[in-house]
């Protein structure tokens, strides 16, 4: 299951792969409009609730891995 968040993740950020390190604003792709993908990811795939406000709290992949999996 995390295994797949992450690739999905790497899909919607546009590269091959992401770290669980990887700082968010980090990637080229980091804008509002991957911003939404993810919530819709987050709210469609894993029934989480995720706001603009709270993504901007995180600051790596792996914040946002264990958010949505827990």
């Amino acid at each position: 299951m995390k295994e797949e968040l992450i690739d999905k993740l790497a899909e919607i950020l546009e590269v091959d792969q992401v770290s669980l390190n990887d700082e968010l604003e980090s990637f080229d792709e980091w804008d509002s409009l991957t911003a939404l993908s993810i919530i819709a990811l987050a709210d469609s795939d894993y029934n989480k609730k995720l706001t603009n406000d709270l993504l901007k709290e995180f600051k790596t992949i792996n914040d946002l891995v264990n958010f949505i999996i827990d």
